[in-house]
């Protein structure tokens, strides 16, 4: 008889999010090293450890392992503990001026290479556009608990994830500079007050 305790499902979801970062990890340095085309879900299992059927466990595809991360439930979840009396554009702004600068501290690097790895692929870009997307969805939603939004709410999140795009192809394009909090403080000060 075993007994079952408070530690296992954090213990398994440890488990989990090791493997998946691992997987991530390895597929964006086989990305960097071998080109995206050029690696296949095998090489990355075998990087990570793993067997090819784990591959598939986390991610449906390679697309989703080099367009993965963890950042939109958390600009959800910062959203929603923003002042609901402050404009859109703010709320958005400071989550995401905010959580880039933290995740900058720890995650630059990796930051950039996906980033670059996404702009240098077209298959890639292609696929940054459904997740945009859903990006918004999540926005909308956490602006709005339960509530319909209203089409202006869903233009002004729109525009600034297109100022937010906007900063970080720059950033890839300039090789790194100026520093990605910078150029999305710099976009949505155009977004805010256009010349």
């Amino acid at each position: 008889m075993t007994f079952v305790t408070e530690h296992e499902p954090d213990w398994r979801q440890r488990k989990k999010t090791a493997t998946r970062d691992r997987l991530r990890a390895s597929a964006l340095r086989l990305f960097r090293e071998q080109g995206y085309d050029a690696t296949t879900v095998e090489q990355i299992a075998a990087a990570a450890g793993v067997s090819h059927m784990t591959f598939f466990r986390y991610f449906p595809s390679k697309e989703d392992v080099a367009m993965s991360d963890s950042y939109d439930p958390l600009i959800a979840q910062a959203l929603e503990q923003t002042p609901a009396a402050w404009p859109v554009t703010r709320r958005i702004r400071t989550v995401l001026v905010q959580g880039l600068r933290h995740v900058y501290d720890t995650d630059r690097d990796a930051l950039f290479a996906q980033n670059k790895l996404i702009v240098s692929t077209p298959a890639l870009r292609e696929r940054l556009w459904a997740d945009q997307i859903a990006t918004q969805q999540l926005i909308l939603q956490a602006l709005s608990p339960g509530d319909q939004p209203s089409f202006a709410d869903r233009v002004t999140v729109a525009a600034c994830l297109a100022a937010a795009s906007t900063a970080i192809l720059t950033w890839v394009e300039n090789n790194g500079t100026p520093e990605l909090p910078d150029l999305v403080d710099q976009a949505f000060d155009t977004l805010t007050h256009p010349r």
